[in-house]
């Protein structure tokens, strides 16, 4: 199996700090327009109708404040994760219930559907079941920090 380095997948220019969004399709929105400014995706729409499709089947807000939307989509021409956090929670269909208030939004590639899309979430699902890190990851003020945070955890 390939090793799987979170530096590949994890960008500073798509990482936000304190987003002004005021729902889910708002963030949504301002992630899917960075994913397309930076060339990670060929179609916003298309790429956002897939996420959409994908909510569809099941709560992407895991508890704790966090979400982890994906779409797997021909719109996506690198497989990678555009995150956010949020100046005020929002409300999200969640597994507890509560608002989310960072946002991890995973891009995935048609052709990586069933490797690297199922190691990067493990990954990211490993840190997201460490308290401290999502005490972190709530607290982070900088891209910087938040790309050291993710990266090196």
């Amino acid at each position: 199996m390939e090793v799987l380095e979170l530096e590949k997948i994890v960008h500073k220019n798509l990482l936000r700090i304190n987003s002004e969004a005021n729902s889910k399709a708002e963030i949504l929105e301002e992630l899917g327009d960075l994913l397309e400014q930076e060339g990670y995706i060929s179609n916003k729409k298309m790429f956002l109708d897939d996420v959409y499709l994908r909510e569809t089947e099941g709560e992407t807000g895991i508890g704790e404040g966090i979400a982890i939307p994906h779409g797997k989509s021909e719109a996506v021409l690198e497989t990678t994760v555009a995150i956010a956090t949020l100046k005020r929670e929002i409300e999200w269909e969640t597994l507890d219930g509560g608002g989310v208030s960072v946002v991890i939004l995973f891009a995935v590639r048609d052709t990586d559907a069933n490797t690297t899309h199922i190691l990067l979430l493990q990954k990211i699902a490993i840190l997201l079941a460490d308290e401290t890190f999502i005490e972190n990851l709530k607290k982070v003020q900088t891209i910087d920090g938040l790309y050291r945070l993710i990266t090196k955890s």
